[in-house]
């Protein structure tokens, strides 16, 4: 098996019925997808257990990253990931990543682009992923977690679970204690995935914010002195990276019109720069 995909599920059963056929349909590779729901009470549990595309593990959990952890320690391939319910990987997704594993086998995590989407799946912006470096991190979080991969064997080896005290930002400090245990990354520079802004993301609610003073309050001294530095080196990084050239590209997703084909879409104009559907800068 190579690779095991977690998707945390509770009360989310339009957007999970999309996201399974963006991972089911992925050629190349094998994979399975494993399903941990906290017992939804939408109907999810009306169909969920029966779609034999997935493992449908329906049990109470603590929280997204307890339900991450969960289904992690039930996982049979080589890299680990997580897909939320209102994400999706883009065609080949995991072919490309595997493609870049073999190529670098001293790799042990994998970041790659993100395509972020509103909700009837038209284009909003896109993120091309940096390199996860401390201090940086505690400043700006430049990945976002559905094009992400991990090793398995790096997990259980350097106990890489979620730590589930946070309920909205467990990736940001799971994220910060990979690079303090020198965990070796590369950076795929390939779309693997779509961030879909629902109007419901987690990381936009109350709990969210609350986490974000929280984390604030843990920076490093020097860190918080020097903010401003270390934003302005943030924007030099992007600048590099090229993530303002972006030449136009295509896309395919399924949406709730077509929630059993993919639709492509086309990008004449791409953007970095991610307002939100509230039209406030993310």
């Amino acid at each position: 098996m190579r690779f095991t995909i977690v998707t945390p599920s509770y009360n989310n059963s339009p957007w999970l019925k999309l996201c399974i056929p963006s991972v089911a349909d992925q050629q190349g590779v094998t994979f399975e997808h494993i399903v941990q729901d906290s017992c939804s009470t939408d109907g999810t549990q009306d169909w969920l257990p029966r779609d034999n595309r997935v493992k449908a593990v329906i049990e109470k959990d603590k929280g997204m990253y307890d339900a991450i952890n969960r289904g992690w320690k039930r996982a049979q391939g080589d890299f680990v990931a997580w897909l939320n319910c209102d994400e999706q990987y883009l065609p080949g997704a995991l072919k490309a990543v595997s493609d870049y594993a073999e190529q670098h086998p001293d790799v042990e995590l994998i970041v790659a682009h993100t395509v972020v989407t509103n909700p009837e799946g038209g284009y909003m912006c896109h993120r091309r992923s940096l390199m996860p470096r401390l201090p940086h991190l505690w400043v700006r979080f430049p990945i976002l977690s559905c094009a992400v991969f991990l090793r398995r064997k790096t997990l259980e080896e350097k106990q890489l679970f979620f730590d589930t005290q946070w309920r909205d930002l467990g990736d940001v400090h799971w994220m910060i204690n990979m690079v303090k245990k020198g965990v070796r990354t590369g950076l795929l520079h390939q779309y693997t995935s779509i961030f879909g802004e629902t109007g419901d993301n987690m990381n936009l609610k109350p709990n969210a914010i609350r986490e974000k003073e929280v984390t604030n309050g843990m920076m490093p001294g020097f860190v918080r002195t020097f903010t401003p530095a270390f934003i302005a080196y943030h924007r030099l990084r992007l600048l590099a990276s090229g993530t303002f050239f972006q030449k136009p590209f295509d896309y395919a997703l399924y949406t709730a019109k077509s929630p059993e084909q993919r639709v492509t879409h086309h990008v004449a104009n791409p953007t970095p720069i991610w307002h939100g559907l509230d039209g406030k800068p993310r």
